[in-house]
């Protein structure tokens, strides 16, 4: 899992973005490769990398207690090889964001696998009340999470 933090005219935004395991590729010493998957269809980050390529990375790696931090430029490739070498299913990535790395270092402070700091699930709000609160539009929060494990299901790759 890691969180894709970049920059535009628009301010900051910051995105999850998770895979099967070893979905980001090391290309070399200097590179990180990323496919894009089909999601919620925003294209925030991809937008903001062709404005703005500087790019941060947070690498959360479970059970290892270690995060890795890499601050670097980006591009997004489109060329048919490379996106089909990130096939899943049979389908390639939408496309793949290559980062230069400029700058890498693992953190160690926040505890962050340690099961006594871990928060009961239950006592935080869904993801349907999370976006009915913020939305400016009217969502049906229940209806929403219901909904949600067909419609992730029927658009993860």
């Amino acid at each position: 899992f890691v969180a894709l933090a970049t920059c535009g005219p628009e301010g900051l935004d910051c995105s999850p973005r998770g895979d099967l395991a070893g979905f980001v590729r090391v290309a070399d010493d200097r590179t990180l490769m990323m496919p894009d998957r089909h999601g919620n269809n925003r294209a925030d980050s991809l937008r903001n990398i062709v404005r703005d390529g500087r790019v941060g990375l947070l690498f959360l790696v479970p059970g290892s207690g270690t995060t890795l931090r890499v601050n670097g430029r980006a591009r997004v490739v489109v060329d048919p090889e490379i996106r089909a070498s990130f096939a899943v299913e049979g389908k390639p990535a939408r496309s793949v964001v290559v980062i230069d790395i400029e700058c890498a270092r693992a953190i160690h402070r926040s505890d962050l696998w340690n099961p006594s700091r871990h928060v009961d699930p239950k006592a935080l709000p869904t993801p349907g009340a999370m976006l009915a609160a913020t939305s400016k539009q009217a969502i049906d929060a229940e209806a929403y999470d219901r909904e949600w494990p067909s419609r992730a299901a029927a658009t993860m790759w």
